[in-house]
């Protein structure tokens, strides 16, 4: 891939940076799972739950889109609820004391794919945001060593305070490039989740690159992923310098290692 094509990249954190996507839905599996226990509901909260109404959104935004998947209403409360409270924040502030308590005890390393890119792109000058649903942004760059490659980190905190709708739509994203100094056009966004893909893509940034960590490069694609990756270091020219195509990249069409879309839809 040929980096020079672009003036920024703006990087999701949790299963893009980290594999703190992971923690996030084990995290969230045992809030949902004990609070569907105690009300007697028998069908349990699943990895599938997760993809569909909790990857990538706002934390008080994947309760809601949950718990209405179920049909239980609760109230909003507070963003100050503490973790017994039933209610849409209370719920969120206990999936996050849950996760706070695995980072604590566990730390959190960032994908040796994802370092070599970052080095790479710092080595370029490139600058770099990370634009996260995830108010623990901060505490997870820190936990995992990369704080000092990104000069503009939006999470959730951020968003809440600039008045920024959260993902599907561009609004961080969008922050973030005019804070690295950037139009949509010239910058890159680097996603996981589905809801963040198809905030690239009505953001109308110069690429969005999916990159599936589980939830399906169809599902990417669909969402509006111009190139598939599994991991960072696809992004990375041989030798880690110069411009060829990403290895194993795959564009929007399914086509692979520098095949075009035209030639991808005739086989």
């Amino acid at each position: 891939m040929d980096w020079s094509d672009y003036e920024a990249a703006l990087f999701d954190l949790d299963g893009v940076v980290t594999p703190t996507a992971e923690v996030h839905m084990h995290a969230w599996a045992k809030m949902f799972n004990d609070f569907l226990a105690a009300r007697g509901d028998s069908a349990p909260y699943t990895a599938e739950d997760y993809f569909t109404y909790v990857d990538g959104k706002p934390r008080s935004d994947g309760v809601r889109s949950f718990l209405a998947s179920r049909g239980i209403e609760l109230p909003d409360g507070s963003p100050d609820d503490g973790p017994e409270a039933e209610t849409v924040h209370g719920l969120g502030n206990r999936k996050n004391g849950y996760f706070g308590q695995v980072l604590a005890d566990e730390g959190i390393a960032p994908y040796p794919g994802s370092l070599r890119l970052l080095d790479l792109l710092r080595e370029r000058g490139t600058p770099m945001a990370i634009v996260s649903s995830s108010r623990n942004a901060p505490d997870v760059l820190e936990a995992a060593g990369v704080s000092h490659y990104f000069p503009v980190v939006v999470h959730g905190g951020v968003a809440a305070e600039q008045g920024l709708d959260g993902k599907p739509a561009p609004d961080t994203f969008l922050y973030a490039a005019r804070e690295l100094g950037v139009t949509a056009d010239r910058a890159v966004v680097l996603e996981d989740a589905v809801s963040g893909v198809r905030a690239g893509a009505a953001g109308a940034f110069a690429l969005v690159i999916g990159v599936d960590r589980g939830v399906g490069a169809d599902q990417l694609r669909d969402a509006g992923a111009d190139v598939v990756v599994t991991d960072l270091d696809q992004l990375l020219p041989p030798g880690g310098a110069g411009g060829a195509g990403a290895t194993g990249a795959t564009d929007a069409t399914g086509a692979t290692d520098g095949e075009t879309a035209e030639s991808g839809a005739e086989r």
